[in-house]
């Protein structure tokens, strides 16, 4: 599990391995990302857009960016907390995702780009 506080917005990542959805003979693996968005600010922000950079062993890099996250463009108070579950597949049993949400206070419109700490995504044999 990883952590970063940008701006006062606390994201944590926690990741896991899916055997049952991989196939590594096919050089296919599947890996779920469970995301904590904690809004650790004095102001109500909105999540508008996230950008992603995925790598994997073989140095090959994928771009994501795009609207929100799973469909939501969640608005945070104070103290409120947003959760999410999603998805990353790769050709290597070992990579690393990292990224930025672009962020909006609600009361002013000041946009801003919040860390999404990098975390790496490895089969658990590779941990040994």
């Amino acid at each position: 599990m990883v952590s970063k506080v940008t701006d006062g917005v606390k994201v944590t990542v926690l990741t896991e391995y899916q055997p049952d959805y991989s196939n590594p003979r096919q050089d296919h693996y599947v890996f779920t990302y469970k995301i904590l968005i904690e809004n650790h600010s004095e102001h109500t922000v909105k999540l508008l857009r996230r950008h992603w950079l995925i790598y994997d062993a073989n140095g090959t890099v994928r771009e994501v960016e795009g609207e929100g996250i799973v469909g939501l463009q969640p608005v945070l108070e104070p103290g409120d907390v947003h959760d999410y579950v999603s998805g990353c597949n790769l050709r290597t049993d070992l990579g690393k995702m990292a990224g930025t949400y672009l962020m909006e206070r609600v009361l002013d419109g000041r946009q801003f780009r919040v860390i999404i700490p990098a975390f790496a995504l490895v089969v658990p044999y590779r941990l040994n």
